[in-house]
Formats: C-alpha cells, sequence, structure tokens
C-alpha cells in the first residue's frame, strides 16, 4: 500500500500539482494518464523518492517493499544479467552477498558459523534457494534466451537490456511496483505475457503507458492528471476517455434535461460493465467498477489533434499485386520469402512478423526505395500512397523552419500550410522553429502533416505510433477506422491493430500466413498458433 499525503511538486513559478491526498491499495493497478508534461513520471519519481516533493508525503505499508521501473539501461553493464535480476531484490542480494563473503573465508570461526546460520535462515524465509530459477523464469518469459542470462549486461543490445530492467522491476514480487513505460520496446506477444503476469499480481501497481489495450487489460483504476490536481477514478483508460467525451458532448449541450443527463450517464455504465466482464481482464477479482461515477469525470482539457486523411480519388479495383517477393536482411537472414497476395479494395492490412525488420523492408520495397532479393510487385493505375517510415531522420536534415519544410511536399500558399500544421496542434510562434531540432513526437507530427497533404488512397505506416502522446494516437487511430482507402501497416500496438485491421499477413522465412481476421481472432484462434510455429521452424 501507497499513502500520499498533501503532496505538492513545484519547479519555480510553476505548480504541476498540489494537495495531492490518495491511498494505492493491494491488489489494485493505477494506470497514470495525462498530457505530456502534466507529471506523470514525476509523480513516480516522487513516490520512489527518486524526487523530493515540494511538500507532502509518501509512506508505505509496514515492512512493504517498493520496486522501481529504471530507466538507466547502462548502470549494470560490468554485471551479468541474471545478478542484474536478482540486485532488484536489495534484501536478498545483500544476504547473498553476506553468506557468499562468510563461505569464502579462510579462518571461519564458530561465530562465522552462527552469522551464516542467521543468514541461511533469512536466505530461506525471503526465497533465496528458488531465486536463480526465478529470476530466469521472468527473463526467459520476457524473451531473455537462457544463453544471455550469464553474460555482462553490456554485451547486450538496447532492447534486451530494457527487459532485463523490466525482469528486475519484477523480480521478488514486490509489495509495491512502479512502471514507467514498461511496454517500449517489447514486441506484442510480450506485451501479452507482461499483461498476465500483472492480471495475478496481488500487490499495488502504478503505471504510466500510451499504450491503451495494455492500460484497459491491466489496470483497475485510472489516476489522471489534469486541470493542475491528481484525481482517482475507478475503471480503466477506455472507461475514463469514452466517459469524458461523454462529459465534454454533456457540457456542449446546456438545454439537455438534468434527467436526461443521468438516464445517459447510467446507461453508459451498464454499457461498459457489460464489454468489460467479456473481456480477458481480471478485473472482476478486482472489482473495477464497483465504484463507477462518471458524474466526477470533467471533460478533459487535453487537446487531440486533426489527423485526417482525405482521399482526392476513389481508389479503382486493383490495388496492389505481389508476387514471389523475397527479401534479406544485410546480415544474410531471410526476412521472409516466397511473398505472394493481392491487396483488394477496403483492405487494411496488419503485417507482422517475429523479426521486425521485415514489414520495415517490405514498405521500403514498394515505396520503390530498395529492390526485393527476387520477385516483384504492382500497384494498380489508380492508387495514390503515402507512406510513414519508421526512421524519418533523412527527412529532417536540413535548416528549414517547419512551415518552409512543409511546403516542399505540396501546393498553396503559407496559409494554407499554416492550417495543416495547425491541426497538428502547431502554433504560430512553432512553426519557426528549425525542422532539426524537433523532438521525437515533433517530427512524427510534421509527417502525418505530410502525408495528409497528399490525399492519398492507400496510407503505408511503419509502426506509426512511436513518439506520440496518448492524444494523438487516440486521433489517428479514430481516423483510420473512418478511413475509406487502403491501409497497410505494421504496429506494437494492440488496440491500433485490433480496431483498425480487418486483414493479418504474417510475414516469415517460410511463406506467409494471411488471414482476412482481426488481430485478437488471428491470435486467439489455435489452428493459426499451430500453422506459426511450422512456419518458422518450430521455434519463435
Amino acid at each position: 500500500m501507497i499513502t500520499v499525503s498533501n503532496l505538492a511538486i513545484q519547479f519555480g513559478k510553476r505548480v504541476l500539482y498540489k494537495d495531492v491526498n490518495m491511498k494505492f491499495t493491494n491488489g489494485n493497478i493505477y494506470g497514470v494518464i495525462g498530457a505530456n508534461g502534466a507529471g506523470k513520471s514525476t509523480l513516480l519519481k516522487a513516490i520512489s523518492g527518486e524526487l523530493e516533493p515540494t511538500k507532502g508525503t509518501v509512506e508505505l505499508g509496514p515492512g512493504e517493499r517498493l520496486s522501481v521501473l529504471s530507466q538507466d539501461h547502462f548502470k549494470f553493464d560490468e554485471f551479468t544479467v541474471l545478478d542484474t535480476v536478482l540486485m532488484g531484490h536489495s534484501v536478498l542480494w545483500d544476504v547473498m552477498q553476506q553468506r557468499n563473503e562468510l563461505y569464502s573465508k579462510t579462518d571461519f570461526t564458530d561465530e562465522d558459523g552462527l552469522r551464516v546460520a542467521e543468514l541461511e535462515d533469512k536466505f530461506a524465509s525471503i526465497g533465496g534457494y528458488t531465486a536463480e530459477n526465478d529470476a530466469a523464469a521472468l527473463l526467459s518469459g520476457l524473451g531473455i534466451k537462457e544463453a544471455l542470462h550469464h553474460k555482462l549486461m553490456a554485451e547486450l543490445s538496447g532492447k534486451e537490456k530494457v527487459r532485463v530492467m523490466l525482469a528486475r522491476a519484477l523480480f521478488g514480487e514486490p509489495d509495491n511496483l512502479l512502471l514507467d513505460e514498461p511496454t517500449n520496446d517489447l514486441d506484442l506477444e510480450t506485451v501479452e505475457w507482461l499483461e498476465d503476469y500483472l492480471g495475478n499480481f496481488e500487490h499495488t501497481v502504478l503505471v504510466v503507458s500510451h499504450d491503451r489495450h495494455f492500460l484497459d487489460q491491466v489496470c483497475t483504476h485510472t489516476v489522471d492528471i489534469d486541470y493542475g490536481k491528481v484525481t482517482l477514478f475507478s475503471g480503466n483508460y477506455s472507461f475514463w476517455y469514452e466517459s469524458s467525451q461523454l462529459a465534454l458532448r454533456q457540457a456542449q449541450n446546456q438545454r439537455q434535461k438534468a434527467e436526461e443527463k443521468r438516464k445517459e450517464l447510467e446507461e453508459f455504465i451498464r454499457r461498459f460493465s457489460a464489454n468489460v466482464a467479456k473481456s480477458r481482464q481480471t478485473t472482476s477479482r478486482k472489482k473495477m467498477l464497483e465504484k463507477l461515477n462518471v458524474e466526477e469525470i470533467k471533460p478533459s482539457t487535453r487537446k487531440y489533434p486533426g489527423i485526417i486523411f482525405q482521399m482526392e480519388r476513389e481508389p479503382g479495383n486493383q490495388i496492389l499485386e505481389v508476387k514471389d517477393m523475397k527479401a534479406v536482411a544485410d546480415d544474410g537472414t531471410v526476412l521472409f520469402d516466397k511473398l505472394s497476395f493481392n491487396v483488394e479494395k477496403n483492405d487494411k492490412i496488419v503485417f507482422i512478423s517475429h523479426d521486425p525488420r521485415a514489414m520495415t523492408a517490405f514498405f521500403e520495397i514498394i515505396n520503390g526505395n530498395v529492390q526485393p532479393a527476387a520477385g516483384e510487385y504492382k500497384w494498380g493505375v489508380t492508387i495514390t500512397t503515402a507512406y510513414l517510415p519508421l526512421d524519418n531522420t533523412a527527412y529532417f536534415d536540413c535548416d528549414l523552419n517547419m512551415l518552409d519544410w512543409l511546403s516542399q511536399f505540396g501546393e498553396g500558399n503559407e496559409v494554407y500550410f499554416k492550417a495543416f500544421l495547425g491541426r497538428m496542434l502547431f502554433k504560430d510562434e512553432d512553426i519557426q522553429k528549425k525542422v532539426k531540432v524537433l523532438s521525437g513526437g515533433e517530427k512524427m507530427r510534421c509527417m502525418i502533416a505530410r502525408m495528409q497533404l497528399r490525399g492519398a488512397n492507400c496510407l503505408i505506416l511503419d509502426t506509426p505510433t512511436n513518439h506520440l502522446d496518448m492524444e494523438s494516437i487516440q486521433a489517428f487511430n479514430n481516423n483510420l477506422k473512418l478511413f475509406k482507402g487502403n491501409v497497410l501497416f505494421a504496429s506494437h500496438d494492440h488496440e491500433f491493430i485490433n480496431t483498425v485491421a480487418n486483414r493479418v499477413i504474417e510475414l516469415t522465412p517460410n511463406g506467409i500466413i494471411d488471414k482476412l481476421m482481426t488481430y485478437d481472432e488471428y491470435i486467439h484462434d489455435e489452428r493459426i498458433k499451430e500453422l506459426r510455429e511450422a512456419m518458422y521452424g518450430g521455434g519463435n
């Protein structure tokens, strides 16, 4: 349990929030949401003790342990992977070090023997004898193969380190767990593993994430940072989002009678409760919806960008034909082979693979940027495309300001281009900034504005939610669901995939799996699971 009392955080004259009083209790998972800069990560730092609050206190339950997902991926470079995870339980690690030091003594005394006996009792009581197996199981669940467990952290890739740090935070089932963006750099299958793990976690968790599906799957409560306040609600992200939108609509309709509002709110709660009951969440055990009260939720002050893709031309019946295509990575790995399919009208296809380089290679090929190792493709004569690449670095390697940069990609006057930038929430003072100094999120919003200029009837998106905040992801997602043209995309965002795609194509070194169904249907179909194992040669 975590008790926050009269907490206030202020930087100079800027007050993030004050008078924060709330308890985070065992068996519940709290999703912390808010606009960029609202103070989500700051709240976790104040609770962990990394940041001294301006005012107030944070207390844990008596004798409870707190674990935090570290963002410093170089801190443990001189330690082995397994030891890094074990160090996540500081009490256990300290006992282990003391034991090892005593056992290594050449002049072992009776007093040492008594001390060792005490340490052995404590070691057993905190799970020391199964600790290495438990740590190894966590690592394996997060995709870190056994061959890496005894290597130094310095030898791992950045993405591998992310997974080890997550295993370190989870190790030993801490009483209180703080997770800041835990799904970053995890593939969809590993995210699902983490969802299941947290679904059975009986302690207290606070999590910051831009992954809406992840928040919906694991969270029992939502902590919303808005209006300079921190407010706690029962329910997950979708409940908060839908209810805040309902509150906004009701606020805009001032003439709506109080009784009509009440009925609308009650119907909303009934509908949401029914949807949750049918999901695979563990929220029934935690009674997530016990104290829902929509009237407590105000319309959000967040601003959502205007992401609106409009086709200048209706697509014909011939969209894209791919025949016997093969791609090979620079290291000689076959990314996919025997790739043959036709894109049909109204198809919104998500491409997936165990090797994410496969999707990027395919998109680069069909955009004419690289040549396939074999095979060919042909676009229909009516098709116009807009491409959002995984790596947009080359687009911003110039000294142009934002307005002049966007003007390269279309025809129109200054007002015309300002309108597109304005939709993406750039203010007048923003558009004079040099594009080379923009943040990752700002560059993504510029690229999306560039795509909208094209009026394309086929969108090609390589991991489009990278660097975007929750509001931009939500707006992007909402528009793609309504878009009348074709969408070919890859993503790590489960909600984005499941609500946009109506067809799944999996790229493997031994051919493809091509199914006309939603992503959820695809990953839970037992026959497809068997087929996937066979296509990858029985491995993962």
